[in-house]
């Protein structure tokens, strides 16, 4: 157990709190904590939800896009999927506190804090979203990843073939390990002897505006292992060469499973610019920890960034910020988008139940310093494929589990819910 110490408010300055659980003046500590963290930890606020954009959005339009879908946006965005009825309901009660709290308590101090459910949607909720890449980021800084140089790699394809990979979801698995094999042949062809370069890939299948937009963002290591884990560096490897080679193997995989014709090839092939392109060009120093936990969190983020969204109830249009105005929205100028065009649009990212939303296809090596699982992991061992599973494993979280390192967890359920 690791003894902690919070700061937060009382949960008496919710209504519906109040009398519950004894309390404390805000941005202090109980007395008798003395677990040896220094008092300058941030003061935990409940977020609201109720109060969020998306939330009146979802609430407000649901139903008209739904009753609205088959004659507007079917052609689009695919057939109605009836699981997207659980899951905004599950959203919809996410931070609810009428819905039910966990009730957290110091196994020291015990001193107690409230913090409500969640609903762990995927790419729907920013919240949960955000915590399980958080997670991920954190695992992979700490047992996977080597301690040497890396770059973002981001892999897109022509407007064409985006409707392929956005509705067969299947093929989306091909075009991951596209990527990969055009980034190891152009590093083995760096350095002239075969090279094994690590890799962290992620499929996302969305745009700045939210549109369908399948493409891959990978973390590679600027360099490779060879066969007796010798490791080279590749410090730049030619994007323009990285295109060509990325678009000769998505057009040979594409014939091979009969989606696309031989015409089609060479119309693609004939335009000044083909749609294919490969950046490489953001690096992380080696030792650059919190580098990499943000490139992560970048490559795992969800559809919806609350603070580039802004509605007014009974609007029918949404101010949606540029990218890199989250911090001063003021300072740039919005897209307007139709508000059901727009609900329709995260409701199509949402993805079937057991089926893999954005998840981390994993390539690195052991080294001797990093371990691939926590100690006393089941799980723990060289091979790919198991630091894989750990690492899937690490950001999924469970309902039943009711005790955390920090204490004692208890469920309080309220009167009604």
């Amino acid at each position: 157990m690791i003894p902690f110490r919070l700061d937060l408010q009382p949960a008496a300055a919710h209504s519906s709190l109040r009398g519950l659980f004894p309390t404390t003046s805000a941005g202090l500590s109980p007395a008798g904590c003395e677990c040896g963290v220094q008092s300058c930890l941030r003061i935990y606020r409940p977020r609201r939800p109720r109060e969020t954009a998306l939330f009146q959005l979802l609430e407000s339009l649901y139903e008209p896009v739904k009753l609205a879908w088959e004659e507007h946006f079917e052609a689009r965005y695919g057939f109605w999927q009836g699981c997207w009825d659980d899951a905004i309901a599950r959203y919809l009660d996410c931070g609810i506190w009428e819905q039910g709290v966990a009730r957290v308590r110091c196994g020291e101090c015990r001193y107690e804090m409230l913090v409500a459910f969640s609903c762990k949607q995927r790419e729907l909720c920013p919240s949960c979203a955000a915590k399980r890449g958080a997670e991920l980021a954190a695992f992979l800084a700490d047992h996977v990843l080597e301690d040497v140089g890396h770059s973002q790699w981001v892999f897109t394809i022509p407007k064409m073939l985006r409707p392929l990979f956005f509705r067969r979801r299947e093929l989306r698995g091909g075009l991951a390990r596209l990527a990969w094999q055009t980034v190891r042949k152009l590093m083995a062809a760096a350095v002239e002897e075969p090279l094994r370069p690590g890799m962290v890939r992620v499929i996302q299948t969305f745009g700045d505006r939210i549109n369908p937009h399948p493409h891959v963002h990978a973390l590679v290591a600027r360099g490779g292992w060879t066969r007796d884990d010798r490791f080279i560096p590749v410090p730049y490897v030619d994007p323009t060469a990285a295109e060509r080679l990325f678009r000769h193997k998505v057009f040979t995989f594409l014939l091979r499973v009969e989606l696309i014709t031989h015409e089609r090839v060479e119309l693609l092939s004939s335009w000044r610019h083909s749609g294919f392109s490969v950046h490489n060009a953001v690096h992380v120093a080696p030792g650059d920890g919190r580098g990499v936990e943000a490139l992560i969190r970048y490559m795992m983020r969800p559809p919806v960034s609350l603070a580039r969204l802004q509605w007014l109830p009974g609007s029918d249009q949404v101010l949606h910020f540029p990218k890199g105005s989250g911090d001063d929205p003021g300072s740039a100028t919005p897209e307007c988008i139709d508000a059901m065009e727009y609900v329709a649009r995260v409701l199509a990212q949402i993805p079937p139940p057991r089926k893999h939303g954005p998840r981390p296809w994993l390539l690195f090596k052991r080294h001797q310093g990093k371990t691939t699982a926590p100690p006393g992991h089941p799980a723990r061992s060289t091979g790919t494929a198991s630091v894989r599973a750990v690492a899937l494993s690490a950001t999924k979280g469970t309902h039943s589990t009711r005790r955390a390192s920090v204490g004692e967890v208890r469920v309080t359920r309220l009167a009604g819910a």
